[in-house]
């Protein structure tokens, strides 16, 4: 029984010490900045700069499937699979487009060009520049999964509508956490508004 104990407070320990780790690592992690330019109830409007991503195309729109292929062979890229075998720190959110075919995106950060960054060995990885962008965004916990993703999908699109601000129909999923991180994790859905919104007063 005593050993029992010791080996389940050392996991216990080891669990702790995993998260303490995550949260911190969390706190020196390159992200997407952004500038929110108006609070709501259920959501926010915010602007991006242009930002450069690595990208994959998937063949599928699953978040559950889709989300672990394109993850392994993003970061099998910046973990050293590419024509100088360099490693590239990781970035975040990780983004997916939520489309029929859905794209998975990799922040890259900035002190790497285009022309900068080592060729993948993957031919299906590709460079891609988003430019400046207007998007409403809206946040929710725990892991993704296809059900929430469309739940808050479908809410923030009410939200909008509500309140009368139109949108496009690209829709994306933020993924701020790894697998293995418990505590504090973090999601959004967000989705580029039209252009005619930059004119309304009430979005400035």
């Amino acid at each position: 029984m005593k050993a029992v104990l010791i080996i389940i407070s050392i996991l216990i320990l080891v669990f702790v010490i995993v998260q303490l780790y995550a949260m911190q690592s969390q706190n020196n992690i390159e992200t997407y900045q952004y500038k929110v330019n108006q609070k709501f109830e259920d959501f926010e409007i915010r602007t991006y700069d242009s930002s450069l991503f690595t990208s994959v195309k998937l063949s599928g729109n699953q978040y559950k499937d889709m989300s672990r292929k394109g993850f392994r062979t993003l970061a099998s890229y910046i973990f050293g699979d590419n024509k100088m075998n360099e490693s590239i720190a990781m970035t975040s959110p990780v983004s997916m487009s939520l489309e029929d075919s859905m794209t998975m995106m990799f922040l890259v950060p900035k002190k790497y060009s285009k022309e900068d960054l080592p060729q993948p060995n993957n031919t299906k990885i590709e460079f891609r520049q988003e430019p400046n962008r207007k998007v409403a965004a809206i946040k929710f916990g725990g892991w993704a999964n296809d059900r929430k993703i469309k739940k808050y999908r479908e809410k923030l699109m009410e939200a909008l509508d509500k309140e009368g601000i139109q949108y496009s129909n690209h829709f994306y999923f933020f993924g701020y956490n790894a697998p293995f991180e418990v505590f504090n994790r973090k999601n959004e859905i967000i989705v580029d508004l039209n252009n005619e919104n930059e004119a309304k007063e009430s979005l400035q």
